[in-house]
């Protein structure tokens, strides 16, 4: 027997999380008058590390590709799923079989109509189920349970070797062209923007699909997603009319920007935290991971770097994942100064020790963490140096080579629990962190095999329990995302979920032409 789930299903682990300026999700509220046309740019303030979806691993270029491609289903503002690809999806009662029904005349940028083979050939890739394997594709580890692949009468079937009905949130994953091979080099998705440029360390420019299935959107020509060095750089070109949108602004400059622009907030749905190399002395030590946990004053770090906005966490998931989170861990390491040195000396640091926080220099608001930790942790007897590095080295050296002591960094997810977890099993490829407990991988299993979502959420918060007891890594915040807005455009929206979609983005006056830009 089989559950019919259309796409007008509510996440019930998810609160709605949109702050639109004078808009929704595809249109505006009525207050503003839209005008179709016009082309924007957005800074950014990291190259993208790939072209190909499938090779993409930074969440900075997940957020500029998100505009160019699209999975069998897409997440709303209001956290709730979507069609794309897919009109619709069974599950089976048994969370062993995903029955996708394509939605039909989807075409890609390059005119070629979408089919189940494509499809097929997407999951398979991402999944690591194709004769040839690519090495740098980025598997997703949650589809290693993917027994079979096959192509229905009205779209495709994705069967599984055991059960796990959180898996629909992996769908989200771009479906490609089976028979193209610049992907690299020239992408082509089904998104509302198709492909135009790509500059390194410049910029990348889409242009709008005229061919999108959903009509009306999007309503820009053209948007421009310029590459700039830091937050710094970006501000200074924002402040010279340069840049139309700007996210991820300190307080300090959206106190700059008042009158001049509108600046919005939200949230990231990111996990921040002062991350730990557990493989590595003295982070081997849990009684000085847990000295480091006390040792950090939380609110203060808000406080001083997002002007009191942000969200306090004590462990690696984010508080809307709100039928997952389990809030009591906020208290479990109170700012407490006196119990950081009991626990440094009972681990042999008296006096203290030094280490490095290497932290990617294109991420004002991680450095500026830094910074105030690197001021708490001498309170303790603890020297703590900043090390800024390019966002490329962070990726092949902390992330994947894992040669580090700590590090600050904000983690994304898609949305399933799962995924926010999916850095700490002992056999995983993005456990940076060196976390090594078989009851945790044993816990894990369960909770993604687990059917009854009641006992899913409990598996999910003793997971969470397990990762603050071990002091893993001092889990700062859920941070606050201000955008900066030209006054002239609306529809912005923030998502569950790290993207910047522009198919929401209108011009409330008559855009200016391209030549005037």
């Amino acid at each position: 027997m089989k559950r019919k789930v259309f796409f007008m299903m509510l996440l019930a682990a998810m609160t709605a999380l949109c702050a639109c300026t004078s808009g929704t999700n595809g249109g505006n509220n009525g207050s503003d008058k839209v005008y179709y046309g016009g082309n924007i740019t957005i800074g950014i303030t990291q190259d993208l590390d790939s072209l190909d979806p499938h090779k993409a691993v930074a969440a900075g270029t997940k957020e500029v590709l998100y505009n160019i491609f699209e999975g069998l289903i897409k997440v709303t503002k209001d956290g709730e799923f979507a069609p794309a690809v897919a009109e619709s999806y069974t599950i089976s009662e048994d969370g062993k079989e995903y029955d996708f029904v394509l939605r039909k005349n989807v075409r890609f940028h390059n005119g070629k109509t979408v089919t189940a083979e494509d499809v097929i050939y997407s999951l398979k890739r991402v999944a690591g189920m194709l004769e040839t394997e690519e090495p740098d594709v980025s598997k997703i580890a949650a589809f290693s349970i993917i027994s079979d692949i096959t192509k229905t009468d009205n779209g495709v079937k994705v069967t599984l070797t055991e059960p796990n009905t959180e898996l629909i949130g992996y769908f989200t994953s771009s479906i490609i062209p089976c028979d193209y091979a610049d992907q690299a080099t020239a992408p082509v998705g089904t998104g509302p923007f198709k492909f135009v440029s790509y500059s390194a360390l410049q910029n990348i420019i889409v242009a709008k699909n005229e061919d999108y299935y959903i009509k009306g959107v999007p309503y820009l020509d053209q948007v421009t997603f310029k590459i700039c060095a830091n937050t710094d750089a970006a501000f200074m070109e924002l402040m010279g009319g340069g840049i139309d949108i700007l996210p991820y602004l300190t307080n300090d400059q959206a106190n700059q920007l008042k009158g001049k622009m509108d600046v919005v907030d939200g949230t990231m749905n990111l996990v921040q935290a002062l991350f730990l190399n557990n493989a590595v002395a003295p982070f081997d030590n849990l009684k000085v991971r847990q000295a480091i946990c006390y040792a950090i004053n939380r609110q203060e770090i808000i406080n001083l770097v997002a002007g009191g906005k942000g969200v306090i966490i004590g462990t690696n998931m984010f508080p809307s994942f709100s039928k997952y989170y389990d809030e009591t861990l906020v208290d479990a390491y109170p700012y407490n100064v006196d119990k950081a040195k009991e626990l440094l000396k009972e681990a042999g640091y008296p006096d203290g020790f030094s280490f490095t926080i290497t932290i990617p220099s294109n991420y004002e608001f991680h450095v500026r963490t830094g910074e105030v930790i690197v001021e708490q942790l001498k309170k303790v007897g603890i020297k703590a140096e900043i090390k800024l590095v390019e966002w490329a080295s962070w990726i092949s050296d902390v992330y994947v080579g894992r040669d580090y002591e700590t590090t600050i960094i904000g983690l994304d997810s898609k949305m399933a629990p799962s995924d926010v977890l999916r850095f700490y099993p002992t056999t995983a490829s993005k456990n940076f962190v060196n976390y090594f407990n078989n009851d945790f991988d044993a816990l894990f299993e369960k909770a993604q095999k687990a059917v009854n979502e009641d006992e899913k959420a409990g598996y999910y918060k003793q997971l969470e329990k397990k990762l603050t007891e071990d002091a893993v890594s001092a889990y700062l915040q859920s941070p606050a995302q201000l955008v900066a807005i030209n006054k002239d455009l609306g529809g912005y929206c923030f998502y569950p979920i790290y993207v910047q979609d522009m198919s929401t983005i209108y011009f409330k006056t008559e855009p200016p032409k391209q030549n005037d830009q």
